[in-house]
């Protein structure tokens, strides 16, 4: 396949964000079925996508999953390690609480980015990035108060490791830039199983009650909890990986948006203010990033 163009990359990466932006809604129209069976069953829609798209292009499948063995245990447990350990987190502390700190994820990114090879950070990624982390924050919070208690000190330990799990995932793909996209079909695949078994262990079954429920699951394996992960692959590896890490926080932005555009949930001054935050941020991050590829 040809390697895409910088910007042709980070545009790609961005339609993740925005998928992104429609878990919460998709999770509510889903109904009452359980995290960790809700995950198989989107992970396993995630996976059909990518062996589909490879059969479709003629391609073989045994070659696009001959990959080395840290490949997988990448791709897999950036998938479902995160997972795992945000379903453990809201089980195990307040969600706001727990929210917050997995949030970190897209600070981070941009921090370790940092860390690679070719690529600049500059002082107004950092910036932006903490900007749009403020937006997020009041967002999830709704612009009130935290608690942090000693009692959820597990709940708030899993958090953490969802967002350096992520984080780290994301920034490491770049490292791998010639392992095909493809192979997030596999990724996907094998997280359908570990999540499948968690429900077992874990969970009752509850299936979706009608159409619209199952719509919603087919949605979420679609987009954000499947097909999401084919494109933040691509602009991972390939694009502008500050500009996406600090543009990730419009996702929760756009999330409450829609919430409330459905009913779901209601406007405040607090969304406005995050508004302005978070695109403050981007904005912040974009600039950066112009800057760095003249600078070049």
């Amino acid at each position: 396949m040809t390697t895409p163009s910088r910007s042709l990359a980070t545009s790609i990466g961005f339609l993740a964000i925005l998928s992104w932006a429609l878990l919460a809604l998709l999770t509510v129209l889903s109904g009452k079925v359980p995290p960790f069976q809700l995950s198989a069953l989107c992970f396993l829609i995630g996976g059909l996508i990518g062996l589909v798209a490879i059969v479709a292009r003629g391609g073989s499948v045994r070659q696009r999953f001959t990959q080395p063995l840290r490949i997988w245990l990448l791709g897999v447990g950036g998938i479902f390690g995160y997972h795992f350990f945000y379903f453990t987190a809201l089980r195990n502390a307040p969600p706001a609480e727990a929210n917050l700190i997995a949030n970190l994820w897209p600070l981070l990114i941009v921090l370790f980015s940092g860390l690679l090879p070719g690529e600049s950070l500059r002082p107004f990624h950092l910036v932006g990035a903490l900007a749009a982390l403020s937006g997020a924050t009041l967002l999830v919070t709704n612009g009130g108060s935290l608690e942090f208690e000693t009692r959820y000190v597990l709940g708030y330990a899993a958090a953490l490791a969802c967002a350096f799990i992520w984080s780290t995932y994301s920034v490491t793909s770049r490292l791998v830039g010639r392992v095909p996209s493809d192979v997030v079909a596999g990724f996907c695949l094998l997280a359908s199983v570990l999540a499948a078994l968690c429900h077992v262990i874990l969970e009752e079954t509850v299936w979706p009650q009608n159409a619209g429920e199952w719509a919603a699951v087919v949605g979420l394996g679609l987009g954000p909890v499947g097909g999401a992960f084919y494109v933040w692959d691509v602009g991972m590896k390939h694009g502008d990986i500050q500009l996406l890490g600090v543009g990730s926080y419009a996702a929760p932005l756009i999330a409450t948006i829609l919430l409330v555009a459905f009913g779901i949930a209601a406007p405040s001054k607090v969304l406005f203010l995050a508004a302005i935050l978070i695109a403050g941020g981007a904005g912040l991050a974009a600039f950066a990033s112009a800057r760095a590829g003249k600078s070049r």
